[in-house]
């Protein structure tokens, strides 16, 4: 149900690259809003204001069912995400309080087949894992890669490409396409992540080719990570793939010049509604993903935020995520 091959992905990645090319800035006059091209000579206006009139869809009370009772009884859906995410993923509305983007998006989809009031908790990353490890919250909405690693403790539910990009500032000439482009380079990466996994071992592989381990960075969040890519402190920045494209396309100061999956050069890595192991969760949570998918909603909340190059054919339980050792 999904493509195996680097190439691909790469070139999936880096097409989307050139589609969120700059077309607008922050119009005041409707809420605040950002325009990117979805494709070459067309737009897709990005909301930017708190009342998002985000795209709803019916219970189906079959899938519904199928919902652990403790959940059904309760009657809402608690869903962490992370506040450490940026935009198009999780990010604040122009209010700075309201948490929007697509992983939130389809949260609210999931929440609206389950027949259940979507709850959402904006957390730090690693407290995302803490909520689901004690039960306080059901699902993890918050681009979270499908591991083999992650899953002797959790459970997941596909429901989006996970591709990753390489951010440079503009202009810079720089090109990664392997090991020995990163090697000697100091790069920035966010700790606990499948980005951090695949950059160590990028530069295990550049000191076994007898080139110069990568020096690698850590920053609080995005903002400062922008900050020393564009001061020159930092050469690269390894992140989500959405993330970097939006970002050069609505700042024009940065620019992605390199595409990976987030799963190795081997297989086209995942990003997936994330709950405890064994809680009986991720089967309806895939079964409520399949019919968004089958009734068009979900392809409407990824075309809202600039991203149907990333849209899956189907949402599976558990399917084959990033190796633990993994090149």
């Amino acid at each position: 149900m999904f493509r195996s091959k680097a190439s691909r992905t790469a070139a999936a990645a880096l097409g989307l690259t050139a589609a969120l090319a700059l077309a607008a800035c922050s119009n005041p006059s409707d809420g605040g809003t950002v325009e990117v091209a979805a494709t070459k000579g067309t737009g897709t206006k990005i909301n930017l204001s708190p009342d998002q009139r985000r795209v709803t869809t019916a219970k189906v009370d079959a899938i519904a069912a199928e919902v652990p009772q403790e959940i059904r009884e309760r009657g809402t859906l608690e869903i962490a995400n992370s506040s450490g995410s940026a935009a198009p993923l999780n990010f604040y509305a122009n209010d700075n309080k309201t948490v929007i983007g697509v992983e939130v998006d389809l949260a609210h989809l999931v929440a609206g087949v389950l027949g259940l009031k979507p709850h959402v908790n904006t957390v730090s990353w690693e407290n995302v894992f803490v909520g689901i490890d004690s039960g306080k919250y059901d699902v993890g909405f918050s681009n979270i890669t499908d591991t083999e690693e992650r899953k002797e403790k959790y459970d997941f539910a596909s429901y989006r490409e996970d591709n990753l990009g390489f951010a440079a500032r503009k202009g810079s000439g720089l090109k990664v396409t392997g090991p020995k482009d990163v090697a000697g380079r100091t790069v920035a990466v966010s700790s606990g992540t499948n980005q951090e996994k695949l950059l160590v071992e990028w530069s295990r592989e550049a000191v076994k080719a007898g080139l110069k381990p990568v020096d690698i960075k850590y920053y609080q969040n995005d903002s400062d990570t922008y900050l020393a890519l564009q001061s020159g402190r930092i050469d690269l920045y390894l992140g989500p793939h959405p993330t970097a494209a939006y970002h050069a396309a609505t700042t024009g100061r940065t620019e992605v010049v390199g595409a990976h999956s987030g799963a190795g050069a081997t297989l086209q890595g995942l990003i997936a509604a994330t709950t405890k192991k064994d809680s009986g969760l991720a089967k309806p949570l895939a079964a409520a993903l399949n019919e968004t998918i089958s009734n068009g909603t979900y392809g409407r909340v990824l075309a809202r935020w600039g991203l149907s190059a990333e849209a899956v054919p189907a949402s599976e339980v558990n399917p084959p995520g990033l190796p633990k050792t993994n090149k």
